[in-house]
């Protein structure tokens, strides 16, 4: 008998992504498309859903067992409704789970983006330890946390929303309406933001650029760009000071970096890495590392089937988008 598969379908800000995956971690087939977020919820998942029907057929139709779903929080696990997240304008009360059970007749299971890329770097990351913080750096920045080799979800089933811990209380102005949130300071989004406010006042090699991402900012930062440099090293001071605060809180074995800013790689990494663990109590420190996760662009697919796995293998939850 065929080895079963499940479908994962990963739903971002910027972009959507689907795949087949084995129970090894092993991506059969893999496709990606722009988000289109202000087509507004149907449609977007609608173009989700015509992705996942050719990512079926690029993987030959295998035995697909069910559906997991990484999205944007909050969110309602237990349901599988989209409660508005900040980077999804529009996204209110949306029935994900069952919109997709009813076109792919399949169950589906939806979770926090993070919490679900945490629970593929335990499961298929290869790094030999029961317990990890995840941080996902990308159009936002969310996180997911593995305790004992179990997934914190908390009492309301958010907990590990990294990215709306406040680390300056009269700072900017964050996407969820509070201020000086992680996110307001270290998603691509702000880097990208923050530098294009800088050139209104300031000359640098960025002005030559019609539309600033935060890929822009790292490689003219590399390059000796002054005021990109500073945006840069704001963002992985901001970055280094949060990731101590979460090892001093969780003491975990190990923090993952990843989302489409970690592709700057070292020039990311280094200064994180040093500023978190020195600021970080010596213990906690000491038992911890910091690393970027080796899943690339698929770390969103692998851990929405992640879920799909854990929860098919969890017989106490009832599949969301069952009748």
């Amino acid at each position: 008998m065929p080895e079963p598969t499940v479908l994962a379908l990963d739903v971002g800000g910027t972009k959507l992504a689907t795949g087949v995956v084995a129970a090894d971690g092993t991506v059969l087939s893999f496709r990606t498309v722009e988000t289109a977020v202000h087509e507004g919820p149907d449609a977007v998942v609608g173009r989700l859903l015509d992705l996942a029907e050719k990512t079926l057929a690029e993987a030959g139709h295998p035995e697909v067992i069910a559906v997991g779903i990484g999205c944007g929080g909050p969110l309602n696990p237990s349901t599988g409704v989209i409660l508005g997240p900040p980077g999804l304008p529009g996204w209110d009360e949306v029935p994900l789970a069952r919109m997709v059970t009813e076109r792919l007749g399949l169950p589906a299971y939806v979770e926090n983006d993070a919490t679900a890329a945490a629970l593929a770097e335990h499961r298929w990351g290869g790094w030999g330890v029961n317990s990890l913080v995840y941080l996902t750096i990308s159009t936002g920045f969310g996180g997911g946390v593995v305790i004992d080799g179990e997934l914190f979800r908390g009492a309301a089933g958010q907990g590990g929303e990294l990215g709306h811990v406040v680390v300056d209380w009269q700072g900017r102005e964050c996407g969820c309406g509070a201020r000086g949130c992680a996110e307001a300071y270290v998603s691509g989004t702000s880097v990208a933001r923050r530098a294009t406010e800088a050139l209104t006042a300031r000359t640098s090699s960025l002005a030559t650029i019609p539309h600033v991402t935060a890929r822009d900012v790292a490689e003219h930062a590399r390059a000796g760009d002054a005021l990109a440099r500073e945006v840069w090293d704001e963002t992985t001071a901001m970055l280094g000071r949060m990731v101590a605060v979460i090892i001093n809180v969780c003491e975990p074995a190990l923090v993952v970096l990843g989302g489409g800013v970690t592709r700057a790689g070292a020039f990311l990494l280094d200064p994180v890495r040093e500023g978190a663990l020195r600021q970080a109590m010596p213990p906690a420190a000491k038992a911890c590392d910091v690393v970027l996760s080796h899943h690339g662009d698929q770390a969103g697919v692998l851990g929405a089937a992640a879920i799909a796995f854990h929860r098919i293998d969890d017989n106490s939850e009832r599949p969301e988008g069952d009748a």
